[in-house]
């Protein structure tokens, strides 16, 4: 069986949120996530337990898709110190900055 993508397990985890603030106890919970997703019981607590640490469910990102353009070597540069200084990723940067352009600023993704 495949392992689950990071929206996936975002999805999970927020509908076990979902299920234990409807007041279902972890053992129904665990029965409805595991029918609902068609995984294990035992994966179904694993998601429970990652719920039961959250106050409210998580944003669902979208997965990445990779693009390839050129940029001069001192913007590539720049955007790399500004990204090491943020603790980030080169990759974020670019997509917050085109987020910020394109009106959306408030995003993560």
């Amino acid at each position: 069986m495949p392992r689950s993508t990071e929206p996936q397990k975002t999805e999970r985890i927020n509908a076990a949120h979902g299920l234990l603030a409807r007041g279902l106890s972890v053992t129904e919970a665990a029965l409805s996530l595991s029918r609902q997703f068609a995984i294990s019981r035992r994966q179904a607590y694993r998601y429970i337990e990652e719920a039961q640490a959250i106050s409210h469910p998580m944003p669902v990102t979208e997965p990445n898709m990779a693009v390839t353009f050129k940029l001069p070597p001192s913007l590539v540069n720049s955007i790399r110190a500004r990204a090491i200084a943020e603790e980030t990723t080169i990759s974020d940067m670019v997509s917050r900055a085109l987020r910020a352009f394109l009106g959306e600023a408030g995003g993560h993704g």
